[in-house]
């Protein structure tokens, strides 16, 4: 087993699957030790694909192993917050998949939990660390394209059958917009430098058992200095394709993702600035965790900064408030 810091994946289920155990099994600076899920059948097939030594289906029994200096927890969003405290009173570094918790109180005790032990405390925000919302952010940092004054994103994802946790509002948090609106959310607050909510508005259409989720959700958030942002979200689109977008309209330019485009107003004329090589051949999803845990790898071995996640606490605040603003169907103001 190669040498580098000694690490669990918590829930093995598609994420995991996709991303956090195939890259951790070949990312130099980390040795995959052990899985946990309560499916043992399921764990140890994939222990035994990528070559993970250990299984466990208790959590509190790998907490008690004394061969691990991290976590990575990818449970369904209900059981985040109560695995992350319990993994940072085992005094592991812990990096966890989006939502922290699903209250931002609960976001909150999480970073005072770090804070107490002194370990580090990463959230799965993987958006940020696509090569182009990073290029990006290198243009809006440095003010190119003026003030920012409308960003507009949204996700169209087709039609089929949503079962599961995912399904119940008290284990998931929410529907369609908590899976794909989240992180749409969560990337324009920081390339806007989560600037200051005024108000929100929300519409939701959500399904007719009680508890469910919403299928769909249109939000409109106004932050100061007359900022607007949009999402339109829906996993019961009926259409030939999905759909993905995040644009950015500026005072002097814009820019959309996937792929990257910006446009700059160059002596009176729109000119096409988009920088050579934004694209990878490796898709942005997978790319995009690739680099963060890269960063958790960085950050818990001194070579890059930690900031706790306190930005989330703002994040999980206006979720809050769009939630309210769908289920009272009025107007939220800060």
């Amino acid at each position: 087993m190669k040498d580098g810091v000694r690490i669990a994946v918590v829930g093995a289920g598609a994420i995991a699957q996709l991303t956090h155990i195939p890259v951790l099994s070949k990312l130099r600076g980390a040795s995959l030790v052990a899985l946990c899920d309560n499916d043992a059948a399921k764990a140890r097939a994939l222990a035994d694909r990528f070559g993970v030594p250990d299984v466990f289906t208790d959590f509190e029994e790998l907490l008690e192993s004394d061969e691990l200096d991290a976590v990575v927890i990818t449970t369904p969003n209900h059981l985040h917050e109560p695995h992350v405290l319990s993994a940072l009173r085992a005094k592991l570094h812990v990096l966890c998949e989006r939502p922290l918790s699903l209250s931002a109180r609960g976001v909150e005790r999480c970073i005072a939990a770090a804070n107490k032990v002194d370990r580090r405390l990463v959230v799965g925000t993987n958006m940020r660390f696509r090569s182009d919302a990073q290029a990006l952010d290198q243009f809006m940092r440095h003010g190119e394209l003026g003030q920012v004054t409308s960003i507009r994103a949204g996700a169209l994802i087709l039609k089929r059958n949503t079962e599961g946790w995912r399904s119940r509002r008290a284990e998931s948090g929410g529907g369609a917009f908590m899976e794909h609106g989240f992180p749409l959310l969560d990337l324009a607050m920081w390339l806007s430098d989560s600037k200051a909510p005024v108000r929100v508005s929300a519409s939701m259409r959500r399904g007719r058992a009680a508890g469910s989720v919403e299928e769909t959700m249109q939000v409109f958030l106004e932050c100061e200095g007359g900022l607007v942002i949009s999402f339109d979200v829906s996993w019961s689109y009926v259409g030939d394709e999905e759909r993905w977008w995040f644009d950015v309209h500026a005072a002097r330019g814009s820019a959309r993702l996937s792929p990257l485009r910006v446009t700059k107003e160059l002596n009176g004329r729109a000119v096409d600035v988009s920088p050579s090589g934004a694209s990878a051949r490796e898709s942005p999803f997978l790319q995009s965790y690739r680099a963060e845990i890269a960063h958790f790898l960085a950050v818990i071995g001194g070579e890059a900064p930690y900031e706790p996640p306190t930005d989330q606490v703002l994040v999980h605040r206006v979720l809050e408030a769009i939630y309210r603003a769908a289920d009272d169907g009025k107007e939220f103001r800060f």
